[in-house]
């Protein structure tokens, strides 16, 4: 299981292109991800812990057409929360085959500064892959439980 992670991370970071999410942040390399419908989504890719954690927090815009690609070395139950996040997201947990177990959308941001008062959104099911997007993607581009996305 280790060798499939390593490996499905060496391709992840040989097919990214460009960096950044559209507003000023070039901190991670992108990958491509294809939604059902065919619409293609440029994901930062956050693999390491720091990066995971920060993940879109402080960010003030997304475009639509981007978003940002969790991978864990192993699934488990991953929740989420909004702490420091400015903006709306809709964010999607898959399994190792990249189907979509969960879709918590339009989630809101915490405003409190206090971390604690902070809810968690999904876990529960087992995730390898979070991909967190501009509120209104999913629902505009069809997507629900079940859905398979390439990448």
């Amino acid at each position: 299981m280790r060798a499939a992670m390593l490996a499905l991370a060496v391709s992840l970071m040989a097919s990214c292109g460009s960096k950044g999410s559209g507003n000023g942040d070039t901190r991670l390399p992108t990958v491509p991800i294809t939604l059902p419908n065919g619409k293609v989504i440029r994901a930062e890719l956050a693999t390491e812990p720091a990066d995971q954690q920060r993940g879109l927090m402080f960010r003030t815009s997304l475009a639509a057409d981007r978003g940002m690609l969790f991978v864990f070395p192993a699934p488990g139950d991953h929740p989420f929360w909004m702490y420091h996040t400015l903006i709306p997201l809709d964010i999607l947990w898959m399994d190792v085959s990249r189907r979509i177990v969960f879709v918590s959308a339009h989630t809101s941001p915490c405003r409190s500064e206090k971390p604690e008062e902070c809810p968690n959104y999904g876990g529960g099911h087992p995730a390898q892959f979070i991909l967190e997007l501009a509120a209104g993607t999913a629902a505009a581009n069809g997507l629900r439980v079940g859905d398979t996305l390439q990448f």
